[in-house]
């Protein structure tokens, strides 16, 4: 589901897209639910790394996964460290209507910053690509929050997008499945687990019990 247009805070908005000096492509930049359901067309994808920024669930969702009276949190891109996702590769006339698109979808209450970026993709390859980073000045910004509070407030979220465990979930499983470990992301699903099947609780409690004897 689209949203209708917002005024948008970042300023890489107003330039042209990013695009490869080799094939006039635009590449697109992934780390949350854009690796699985990018909602584009593309003609290739690749994981890819960014340095200087690394995903967090620093972000109040008010819309996709939350509302503003029990918001939930979603993926942002947060200052420091790298990030392994998903780039796309956009032909250059799908370029504007993906741009369009992402606007609409990442942009609901502007709480994220456009921005191009210089990526290198899993074959060698550096290229920019548009992408979308958590603007901290923005009320909508969580920062770094506790396991417990991250965990209540993921429990409560529900948005136009559906409910946020399954996002999270999901990510947390896409991510192990490219073979990239988010300790916190890994945290929060296996306790989303627990409470669905206690079984798996005390699964978990007598494989620790076991393994301490063990030692």
């Amino acid at each position: 589901m689209l949203l209708a247009p917002r005024l948008l805070r970042a300023e890489g908005a107003r330039s042209a897209p990013p695009m490869t000096a080799e094939s006039g492509d635009l590449w697109v930049f992934g780390y949350g639910s854009l690796m699985w359901r990018p909602g584009f067309p593309f003609r290739e994808r690749s994981l890819a790394t960014l340095h200087g920024y690394h995903r967090s669930l620093c972000i109040f969702s008010h819309v996709h996964r939350g509302t503003p009276e029990a918001p939930g949190l979603v993926l942002g891109l947060d200052r420091g460290g790298r990030c392994r996702g998903v780039a796309f590769a956009v032909e250059p006339e799908h370029a504007d209507g993906t741009i369009a698109y992402l606007r609409e979808r990442e942009q609901a209450t502007s709480v994220y910053l456009e921005r191009h970026v210089p990526i290198r993709l899993a074959d060698g390859r550096a290229v920019k690509a548009v992408t979308y980073v958590a603007d901290r000045n923005h009320p909508q910004y969580a920062g770094r929050l506790p396991t417990e509070d991250l965990l209540h407030l993921v429990n409560q979220g529900v948005g136009i997008s559906g409910a946020n465990p399954d996002y999270v979930t999901a990510t947390h499983q896409h991510l192990a499945e490219m073979g990239v470990s988010d300790p916190v992301l890994a945290a929060i699903a296996e306790r989303l687990a627990q409470a669905a099947d206690p079984t798996r609780s005390a699964t978990t409690a007598s494989r620790s019990a076991s393994l301490s004897a063990r030692r």
